[in-house]
């Protein structure tokens, strides 16, 4: 079965920033569990997929404007220090910020005495990004995934 809109997909994935190491990888845990076509995951590595079958490996470039974007300026903050606990925090670090629209990566600026400067723009922003990509599962989707927009059951959203 071919990937396309509404089908659901299982894959083992790494992403590097091109000519880099690796960032993060599947290797070892479950494989991600997306539904097409619903913006799960970025538009250049869903786009990429179209057209593949399970067993499939392939390498795909994607440009930042089709990944998380490209890096805004503008998008720091300064966020009270009690916001972030008792977490020692270093420029550089990224961190998940509680906010009123749910969990947000951020990466620390600046740390003051009682406030923190934080870039709101995600960590991979601007970058161009490497997948190597192995398909394990094509399956079409049920109706309630499809009314919901999200996968259910196994590696998907539990209600």
């Amino acid at each position: 079965m071919k990937i396309e809109k509404d089908r659901v997909v299982s894959f083992h994935y790494t992403v590097s920033e091109q000519g880099q190491e690796p960032l993060e990888s599947s290797e070892g845990r479950d494989p991600l569990v997306i539904l097409v076509g619903h913006g799960n995951i970025i538009p250049g590595l869903e786009s990429a997929m179209e057209g593949h079958e399970a067993g499939d490996k392939f390498e795909v470039d994607v440009a930042a404007a089709d990944a998380y974007g490209e890096k805004r300026e503008g998008l720091s903050q300064r966020v009270p220090k009690k916001h972030f606990g008792n977490q020692r925090l270093e420029p550089g670090m990224q961190v998940i910020l509680q906010t009123n629209f749910g969990p947000r990566a951020v990466t620390i600026e600046k740390v003051g005495m009682s406030v923190v400067d934080v870039d709101l723009n995600h960590p991979m922003a601007g970058k161009d990004l490497h997948f190597a990509i192995e398909i394990a599962d094509v399956r079409e989707a049920s109706a309630e995934e499809l009314e919901h927009g999200h996968v259910h059951g196994e590696g998907g959203h539990q209600h």
